[in-house]
């Protein structure tokens, strides 16, 4: 009985330090891969629902939400095939930073056009459009196109 009780914990050990091997050694293309689906799909959600508050009132507004299930469908197939790690992923791993970089502009943008802009700049920060926010869209981009420089794993 007690051999039983000491496998799953050894072997969640080993399971463990192959995932620490694996990052050490820069293969962690699949995973990664993984992660930035998920990421995107939790992202793209979180984007629709703050934009929905705003009614969509710019177009550019969509351009997130329609990039997170690209994310993710290039993410899944980063999973599954080394081919579309190097090529899908990181082609719409980089859209999704541009569009992060072009959404703290945006939103910098929409501050300074809330009454008193830039000068009543604590109060704009705090009822307008979060300035930093799209950067959490960028990270996930950059999670794939770190991936996609990254090796498989065993």
């Amino acid at each position: 009985m007690r051999r039983a009780a000491r496998r799953p914990a050894r072997s969640a050990a080993v399971g463990i330090d192959r995932l620490v091997r694996n990052v050490e050694t820069g293969r962690f293309e699949r995973s990664l891969s993984a992660l930035t689906a998920a990421g995107a799909v939790v992202t793209a959600a979180e984007i629709y629902f703050e934009h929905d508050k705003a009614s969509f009132g710019n177009r550019w507004m969509w351009a997130p939400v329609i990039l997170g299930p690209i994310g993710a469908v290039a993410g899944v197939a980063g999973f599954f095939s080394r081919t579309a790690a190097k090529t899908a992923l990181p082609l719409a791993a980089a859209t999704i930073v541009a569009n992060g970089l072009q959404g703290v502009w945006l939103h910098a943008r929409g501050i300074g056009q809330k009454p008193g802009g830039w000068r009543n700049l604590r109060y704009n920060l705090e009822m307008g459009p979060p300035l930093l926010a799209p950067l959490l869209v960028t990270l996930v981009g950059g999670m794939g196109l770190l991936a996609a420089v990254l090796r498989r794993e065993k």
